[in-house]
């Protein structure tokens, strides 16, 4: 049994390679599949995908900036956020997009990660280098921490963020982003935490039992937070009830099971997500962006024959676009995201 980094895991490989005892297949062949017929009231299974950027080491986080009329995505272990445009491509926006200055060998991921934009129209990241919640403005690019501890700790390495309509920003904090994960000497807190940041700057915790949190999402009414849990033991997507003060009223459920697929050998793990306003989720996990109904039925999978990380709503609102290992895709919708 190999010891692999995550990256191993979500990406999969041509060839295959064996974590924790199983068989991760070769990368699945393109192209929409329908679980179920409702699938087609949101996306025809004949829609092209097309790859509109190529040559990155990890891509994620992608978010669409309206006012601008373009796209910023992540990669990661590049340390660099990329702006892409129609008619203009992809070049590089922000570098370094996370931990400024040398990098210390502690640390494996020293870019930002997840991103979204706020109502000023403001980058919010987690910045998984800086193991920090920060904000950019995106005319000046400076840089704003917003949070990097809990309980007068740092934060492991900040993974993916959700915004809340009153502001407050849903984010998690896996130990990624870290070289030895867990057993990192850099490592401060015993857990791998939800949080929720205060428009006030107060950090809530949301939850410290998960393994391994990743992708956050919240419903369309802010009464559902959505975590993924990239955990080989427990490959899941999960669900809290949140009160109106935007804290859970109980202990999170299973909402999606990703078990079987993960079992089967299709390359990558729950990662990001994206909620319709519709209430559909768009959601990553062994294979593929999975479509998943409000009330967790799989309806069908959007596959670029590799790992998928994350995805973001688009252009007119009906196009998806797909950050999948090295590459940045896109498909149309029936539907506005």
């Amino acid at each position: 049994m190999l010891n692999v980094t995550r990256r191993s895991v979500l990406a999969g490989a041509s060839a295959l390679l064996m974590t924790s005892g199983r068989a991760i297949a070769a990368d699945t062949a393109a192209g929409i599949t329908r679980f179920d017929p409702e699938l087609d009231t949101l996306i025809d299974v004949a829609a092209p995908i097309e790859t509109i950027a190529t040559g990155y080491r990890w891509a994620e986080g992608p978010v669409w900036v309206a006012r601008g009329e373009y796209l910023l995505f992540s990669d990661v272990p590049a340390n660099t956020v990329h702006r892409w445009k129609q008619g203009e491509g992809a070049r590089p926006f922000l570098h370094p997009s996370g931990l400024s200055g040398p990098v210390p060998a502690g640390i494996r991921e020293a870019g930002a990660n997840g991103l979204t934009v706020d109502a000023s129209g403001r980058l919010i990241m987690a910045d998984s280098g800086t193991r920090a919640i920060a904000r950019v403005d995106l005319a000046t690019r400076r840089k704003t921490i917003l949070a990097d501890r809990f309980a007068g700790k740092r934060f492991n390495s900040c993974n993916d963020v959700a915004l809340a309509r009153d502001g407050a920003i849903y984010f998690t904090d896996p130990p990624y982003g870290l070289a030895e994960g867990d057993a990192s000497p850099l490592k401060e807190l015993r857990f791998n935490g939800v949080y929720r940041l205060r428009s006030t700057g107060k950090v809530d915790l949301i939850d410290q039992s998960l393994h391994r949190p990743n992708g956050i999402g919240l419903s369309p009414r802010g009464d559902r937070l959505y975590v993924a849990c990239s955990d080989e033991a427990a490959p899941e997507i999960r669900v809290y009830d949140l009160n109106k003060d935007g804290l859970p009223s109980g202990p999170g459920r299973r909402f999606v099971d990703f078990t079987p697929e993960f079992r089967r050998g299709l390359p990558g793990l729950p990662d990001g997500m994206k909620v319709a306003r519709s209430g559909y989720l768009f959601a990553s996990g062994p294979g593929g962006i999975y479509v998943i109904a409000p009330d967790g039925r799989k309806l069908g999978m959007i596959a670029t024959g590799k790992a998928i990380a994350n995805c973001a709503f688009g252009e007119d609102n009906r196009t998806l676009f797909l950050t999948s290992s090295d590459s940045v895709a896109r498909v149309r919708l029936k539907v506005a995201g």
